[in-house]
């Protein structure tokens, strides 16, 4: 009875069978997305190729990659060429590429590479907005999902490291379509707990299940998250753009709860170190200070401390003397400047002062009268010189002269007077205002005019020619 049911293995090799007999299977050119793109360290990349609709996982072992001339990544869109074939271990058809080609990127990377620049541009990578994760934090909360390894992995080396932290679990959708927006719903709620640190994040996954990290209202509400974030998404080789926005990015969610908090071994065994040193100096302390009051109490001063005030009071006394010295020899100096003063002839005679100040008066007076008496004969003798002066005495002396030069000159005016010449018969003629000195000076029809002793007379020139009749 059991004969008709086959194993897993017989099935597999027979479906393989079939997929190696295929003539159409042997070489297949398809045209897609890398997903999920991995780079194994023996050289052999692995990789799913995906459009809208569906995917299909691929292998290009290391002899075929080592001829790409470019470097595939997550996001590249590519022309592949190989045979289709089943994995027996796994069950599961891929696709054996040959060959690969570049097409361009795909558009999940695009938006990316797109949104990431925006963002930049914003300043919300910028390290100087990024917050410090406290040392020794007392709640940690965890955005992620309740179930899978990532909550595990953080709760779990949490406890392990530092178990006195508190950990607030908010759980979260991941992937799919509304994981974005629950994500910033839970930062945003995680904010009413009074965190210290706040860890976001999940496991790997392709770019396609990692897509909510890369979300720019997720990216907002982490750049505006008052509390520290540490950003957990997917493993090391997985960026997204919550890395960049958040104040530390954590290559696994395990490396993430390291990085948030110390490892309590550390702490106690940094504390007992310090306690070793605080013990080590308070002993260097007071060992000191036994020391030094050792040497307080055999010191001479202590021992007699009357002798440190009879120094003093010696100095005291000299310093007293020497006051006293001084004030006696500033009265003696005094008193002898008032002893002088006292003997002094002008202060026993005081009239002196006043006999000297009128004699210097009378001096002046003297002197002054004489000056004005010289110049009051000076005036005197130039104004009798005056009244003896011929011209002062004889004034029309000085124009006689002048009126016989000015009766010459009135003489020759009056014979180049032009009117005194009109006036005996003569007369001036004016062309346009000017004198006419030749008959070239007018034409016919000229209208002239002709200035006489009593009047001007207006003319026309009618001929020139006979006898320059007009």
């Amino acid at each position: 009875m059991q004969e008709k049911y086959l194993t897993v293995t017989a099935i597999t090799r027979y479906l393989k069978a079939k997929f190696d007999a295929d003539n159409n299977l042997q070489m297949v050119f398809i045209k897609g997305e890398i997903s999920n793109f991995k780079a194994h360290t023996t050289g052999h990349l692995y990789f799913s190729i995906k459009d809208e609709n569906s995917k299909i996982n691929a292998i290009m072992f290391r002899a075929k990659a080592s001829k790409l001339n470019f470097t595939p990544a997550e996001g590249s869109k590519v022309l592949v060429a190989g045979r289709i074939s089943i994995y027996e271990a796994t069950g599961g058809y891929q696709i054996y590429v040959d060959e690969m080609l570049e097409d361009g990127m795909g558009n999940l990377y695009i938006a990316f590479e797109k949104l990431k620049k925006k963002l930049q541009a914003e300043g919300l990578f910028a390290k100087e907005h990024k917050k410090n994760i406290p040392k020794i934090p007392k709640r940690i909360g965890i955005i992620t999902a309740s179930t899978g390894a990532a909550v595990r992995d953080i709760i779990t080396t949490i406890k392990r490291r530092f178990p006195i932290c508190e950990t607030i679990l908010f759980p979260t959708l991941v992937q799919g379509e509304n994981a974005a927006t629950d994500i910033v719903y839970n930062i945003e709620r995680a904010q009413n707990y009074n965190l210290d640190v706040l860890i976001i994040g999940r496991g790997g996954g392709s770019i396609e299940d990692l897509w909510p990290f890369n979300e720019e209202i997720v990216a907002r509400a982490i750049y505006n998250c008052e509390i520290p974030i540490i950003s957990a998404v997917g493993h090391e080789i997985d960026f997204t753009i919550s890395d960049f926005v958040a104040d530390l990015r954590a290559p696994t969610p395990t490396a993430a709860a390291e990085l948030a908090v110390p490892n309590i071994l550390d702490l106690t065994n940094y504390i007992k170190q310090l306690e070793i040193r605080l013990k080590e100096a308070m002993q260097k302390k007071i060992n000191y200070q036994k020391l030094y009051l050792e040497a307080l109490k055999s010191s001479y001063v202590i021992k007699s401390p009357m002798v440190m005030f009879d120094s003093k009071k010696q100095t005291v006394a000299l310093i007293n003397d020497k006051i006293n010295t001084l004030i006696i020899q500033k009265i003696n100096k005094e008193k002898e400047r008032m002893k002088n003063i006292h003997q002094s002839y002008i202060l026993n005679n005081p009239n002196l002062l006043y006999e000297n100040f009128q004699e210097s008066i009378v001096s002046m007076a003297k002197r002054i009268n004489e000056l004005f008496y010289n110049n009051l004969n000076d005036y005197k003798t130039k104004l009798k010189y005056l009244k003896n002066n011929y011209i002062l005495n004889n004034p029309k002396v000085l124009y006689k002269d002048k009126e016989v030069e000015i009766k010459n000159i009135t003489s020759k005016l009056e014979l180049l007077n032009p009117l005194k010449i009109i006036a005996r018969g003569y007369s001036v003629t004016y062309n346009n205002d000017k004198i006419v000195k030749s008959i070239k000076n007018v034409k016919k029809d000229d209208k002239l005019k002709i200035k006489v002793t009593d009047g001007i007379i207006s003319t026309k020139v009618i001929d020139m020619e006979e006898e320059n009749e007009i």
